[in-house]
């Protein structure tokens, strides 16, 4: 069995008090996301990544969300690192850079979110099959060296925001061989409503996040990491998650 790594964080961590919106206001936003991915589906296959970002941005709208992008834009073939929260953070990295995702193999089978993931490209990891790893470290090293930029959770699950999983060294891997750059993201949002954790599902998460009156995600991007001569998957691992830093103090600009 594959490593699975374990989040301490669950119902107890996330938000469920605020002020929200009214319940037909709710009705509203996802039936407009609903929209917004069967639309998806047809223009993605036509557009690809041109179509997908646009799509990923329509679907933040349409659930209240703003987002904030803050620090250099990474060159085409970077690898991206990123703590892990939420689902969102998979459309807010669609949203501001055309990537391919290195995401769980469950999520392909999502409804529509699924889609559009095959869709971009993405590469889904079956956990339960270790012997499978190096083939989807040499896929996603073959993104890199095509000049594609991959956007990967190093933490292998998600937390609430305030805590914070180790980066797991296998993807590095990819970097090293690829000599690309690795640009750590710190993933931000200013609710823990926003968080997918413990017993969660995804139909009762759009709707925790469709009640909030607005909901803030940032992604902070440091200066990219460039692997050298001898260097390693877990020191490359170590240094990026050092950049992302601590903690995201809710509330508080970024």
């Amino acid at each position: 069995m594959m490593w699975q790594p374990v989040s301490g964080c669950g119902e107890g961590c996330v938000a469920t008090r605020g002020r929200g919106v009214a319940s037909g206001r709710v009705l509203v936003r996802v039936a407009t996301l609903v929209g917004v991915l069967m639309s998806g589906l047809l223009l993605v296959p036509l557009l690809r990544r041109a179509a997908v970002r646009t799509v990923a941005r329509t679907l933040l709208a349409a659930l209240g969300v703003q987002l904030v992008w803050r620090g250099p834009a990474p060159r085409p073939g970077s690898l991206l690192v990123a703590n892990h929260i939420s689902w969102l953070d998979i459309v807010a990295l669609l949203a501001v850079e055309p990537v391919a995702l290195v995401a769980k193999r469950e999520v392909r089978d999502w409804p529509a979110i699924g889609v559009l993931a095959r869709l971009s490209g993405s590469v889904f990891l079956d956990r339960s099959r270790p012997r499978l790893l190096p083939e989807s470290v040499g896929e996603v090293t073959a993104a890199l060296r095509s000049g594609r930029s991959v956007a990967v959770f190093p933490e292998g699950t998600t937390f609430c925001g305030d805590a914070r999983g180790r980066f797991r060294p296998a993807m590095f891997q990819a970097a090293v061989d690829a000599r690309a750059p690795v640009v750590p993201i710190s993933i931000r949002y200013d609710s823990t409503a926003a968080a997918f954790v413990g017993d969660d599902t995804l139909w009762g998460s759009v709707r925790r996040v469709a009640a909030l009156r607005s909901l803030t995600v940032t992604l902070v991007a440091s200066a990219p990491l460039r692997p050298t001569e001898g260097c390693d998957r877990r020191s490359l691992a170590r240094a990026a998650q050092s950049c992302v830093g601590l903690p995201a103090e809710f509330g508080l600009a970024a």
